[in-house]
């Protein structure tokens, strides 16, 4: 069985200023999201699900869309404020202008997902070795393992000169996942960008970092029977937080709860490639420069796609 590539693309890009989902990056006006496919498509995925905004929806399929889904078997699911909410709880909701959050959107497609599956955000590179590590590991397990899968990325390969970013901080035992805490603000303090200007604020506090933490990319695997815990940690987030302006559910903290409430375990693989992606737009300069060193040594062709 070959697995899906979920991909969450229907954040609103606040810190970059525009729908950096389809911006072009490639030689061809290709996007980020481009590469993820091709690579995806070579190391076995079957099939690619798009999660999108509504408001993005003609963009999205003339920016990249269509022509993705002439070289790969593609569709796209809608995450809207009012998914998975009944009429009471909109109303308790009503003044909600924020996204819900990844979990929500990973909810948002259970329908179109029949098989073991890989999520990604939109805006990040991951390399191909780790499309093809989940991909081996994603076909070789069924329906109803509860063994789910990560691919963990080292912190200092993953930081951006332009500014903050969000890193779940990942504890592991026995090349198992034990805990992540979600650093949504984790930045260089000095100008030499080395592992020993790093820093997270969390909880008020001002903690330094090593660059050499294992963090997650939100780059998991995951059987369909860990829908049964997302169901249920969202749910239990309805519950508390629906009338918080800011509160987001987190795809790494359900993954967390799936190992708290001994509902599974998660396998950590870890890739040592240096990550780049579109969080300001600063950074696609940054990003159209590695892609063109990548076409120029031959990682990709000129031309991604045939037709």
């Amino acid at each position: 069985m070959k697995p899906t590539l979920l991909v969450l693309a229907a954040g609103m890009g606040s810190r970059y200023g525009g729908v950096k989902q389809i911006d072009a990056v490639g030689k061809n006006g290709e996007c980020l999201l481009d590469f993820a496919a091709y690579d995806a498509k070579k190391c076995g995925f079957g099939k690619i699900v798009y999660i999108i905004r509504k408001d993005i929806e003609k963009d999205f399929r003339e920016r990249l869309f269509d022509r993705v889904a002439r070289n790969f078997d593609a569709e796209y699911v809608f995450q809207t404020p009012t998914a998975l909410l009944n009429e009471e709880e909109q109303k308790q909701a009503a003044e909600r202008t924020k996204p819900w959050g990844t979990i929500h959107a990973v909810l948002c497609a259970k329908e179109a997902i029949h098989e073991p599956f890989a999520v990604i955000n939109a805006d990040d590179y991951y390399g191909r070795a780790a499309f093809d590590t989940l991909g081996k590991y994603l076909s070789s397990i069924d329906n109803n393992c509860t063994e789910h899968a990560m691919v963990g990325y080292i912190l200092g390969n993953t930081m951006s000169r332009n500014g903050s970013v969000s890193r779940g901080v990942a504890q592991t035992d026995g090349g198992y996942l034990k805990s992540i805490v979600e650093n949504t603000k984790i930045y260089y303090t000095g100008e030499h960008f080395s592992g020993s200007d790093i820093v997270s604020e969390l909880d008020g506090k001002t903690i330094s970092m090593t660059g050499k933490e294992t963090v997650s990319m939100n780059l998991f695997g995951f059987s369909p029977k860990a829908f049964e815990g997302f169901e249920e940690y969202w749910a239990n987030f309805k519950k508390t937080s629906l009338g918080l302006p800011k509160a987001e559910a987190l795809l790494p903290v359900a993954a967390s709860d799936i190992i708290k409430n001994g509902e599974g375990r998660i396998k950590v693989f870890t890739s040592d490639e240096s990550w780049f992606g579109m969080t300001y737009p600063e950074d696609k300069e940054v990003v159209k420069n590695e892609i063109a060193k990548k076409i120029a040594s031959g990682y990709y062709p000129e031309k991604l796609w045939e037709k």
